[in-house]
């Protein structure tokens, strides 16, 4: 980051740069900036500069207190309104501090102290009294974002109230300083500007980002007829596909099942980032499968897909593209194309901050599967990530009872991950010293403890690569687990 910045510091001030000096507090006036960039097309505001490009730099002793106040202002609706989810990020240049923040292009209209501001060329212009300029940015935001369509029509009494209150209960848990909680339904949709009013036409309701969201399925047909979430894995049958699910219901749901599903389809290979054990598989695809929620464009035809082959994974979705071609390091931007969705996924911890998934993507799926993934910006959205995940296919054995598949054979393509620690490899390595049930089961991140013990313990403890601490009392509370060394085995 720190050379992009030098690099934008030396292109000098623009419509989509804004510096700001901030020696020992946050300057006001980048409320007015950020303002005008969230209702243009987003931006960066650098602070510890001066108008002219040169490095002030900022107090380390007042970083925490600026950092303070920006947060505190981001979540004060008498300032920006409404709220938004901003980070502040600092770095070091040439043994200077100085900070950034990103600014995505939002989907409603903000305003800073009840002034609407937008950007035009290095300034930030204040439109508020300018009834057609506030008409027309109105009118383009609607346009722009599919998820802002109102529905005035659908109660808010028939949206599903469990879904709402999970959200608030995750969000809680993700962030203890969030207070969606203390919000009633009204008033939390308000503040997620998931129930709007369009000025142009004086309608209002809930938009159709709330009910994507918190939905029934029968309503979230009604106003999408189109919207479907393909999951399909075609590995050994190649003509149809091993196992398929097809998902209509709301993005929460969405999120979980598809999950679910990778779960189910896909390894997940020992990983260590330092000393810490990494989960590559879901950390790829929790970020894949909420982009292809949350960035789907819902006025199109086009279903979600995330299709499993025996050599690829391919994830595709509706989209009205910004960049147009490969997604790179280089070009990767903030663009958000469902704000609101994205809100709401952001807030419950489901997706990342502006400006980290893809890079996170790029670094865990060369880990994962030795290739990096290919992210294409089009009107179809795709990525996709080459694997050698299946070198081996369960074979069929005939027995008095019909045809079955050998458990010890569909265990191991089950697990096995070509060049990488299976799972029953890893437990081995863990239980080089001795383990309880509960540490191993964590340790692989499985929480039904009885599927994990006899779908791998137990098939271990048959084969004789696991041994039991207290032998002569299998069934003891305090009973732990051991890896039998080679020279044992002899």
């Amino acid at each position: 980051m720190v050379n992009e910045l030098k690099h934008l510091i030396q292109q000098g001030e623009n419509s989509k740069v804004e510096f700001k000096e901030a020696k020992n507090e946050f300057p006001r006036t980048a409320y007015e900036t950020i303002c005008a960039f969230l209702n243009r097309d987003g931006g960066i505001v650098i602070l510890g500069v001066a108008d002219d490009g040169s490095i002030i730099g900022i107090n380390p002793n007042a970083w925490i207190n600026i950092q303070t106040m920006f947060v505190s202002a981001m979540n004060n609706p008498e300032i920006i309104n409404p709220t938004i989810f901003l980070s502040i990020e600092k770095v070091e240049i040439d043994g200077k501090l100085v900070a950034y923040i990103k600014v995505p292009n939002a989907s409603s209209v903000y305003r800073y102290k009840n002034h609407i501001y937008l950007r035009n060329a290095a300034a930030d212009i204040d439109i508020t009294n300018s009834q057609d300029q506030v008409g027309r940015l109105y009118l383009q935001k609607d346009n722009t974002y599919s998820e802002n369509q109102i529905f005035p029509y659908l109660p808010i009494t028939e949206l599903r109230e469990d879904l709402i209150a999970r959200v608030k209960r995750l969000a809680k848990i993700n962030n203890a300083q969030n207070d969606w909680d203390t919000l009633n339904t009204k008033d939390f949709l308000y503040r997620n500007k998931l129930y709007r009013k369009d000025y142009t036409t004086n309608k209002e309701g809930v938009t159709l980002a709330c009910v994507l969201l918190f939905g029934t399925e029968e309503q979230i047909l009604s106003v999408v007829p189109s919207f479907k979430f393909e999951l399909v894995k075609r590995v050994e049958n190649e003509e149809r596909y091993d196992d398929r699910v097809t998902l209509t219901t709301n993005l929460l749901d969405c999120m979980s099942q598809a999950t679910d599903f990778i779960k189910k389809h896909l390894p997940s290979p020992f990983y260590l980032e330092g000393t810490q054990r990494i989960d590559l598989r879901d950390n790829i695809f929790r970020e894949v499968i909420a982009n292809m929620l949350v960035h789907r464009e819902y006025a199109g035809a086009a279903p979600t897909k995330l299709i499993i082959t025996k050599d690829e994974i391919r994830a595709e979705n509706s989209n009205k593209p910004h960049i147009r071609g490969i997604i790179t390091l280089q070009n990767t931007t903030n663009y958000s194309k469902n704000p609101n969705i994205i809100r709401i996924f952001r807030g419950i911890g489901y997706v990342e901050d502006f400006g980290t998934g893809i890079p996170k993507l790029f670094k865990y799926c060369k880990a994962y599967s030795s290739h990096e993934p290919v992210i294409e910006d089009g009107d179809i959205f795709s990525f996709t990530l080459k694997h050698n995940f299946f070198p081996l296919q369960a074979k069929r054995i005939d027995t008095d009872s019909g045809n079955k598949t050998s458990d010890h054979v569909s265990d191991y393509v089950s697990d096995h991950v070509s060049g990488h620690i299976t799972l029953e490899e890893q437990i081995l390595a863990f239980c080089a010293t001795e383990r309880s049930l509960k540490e191993i089961a964590d340790f692989t991140k499985y929480r039904n403890r009885v599927y994990f013990k006899r779908k791998f313990i137990n098939p271990l403890l048959d084969k004789g690569l696991l041994k039991l601490k207290f032998s002569n009392h299998p069934r003891t509370p305090g009973q732990k687990y051991l890896t039998v060394t080679k020279n044992e085995r002899k």
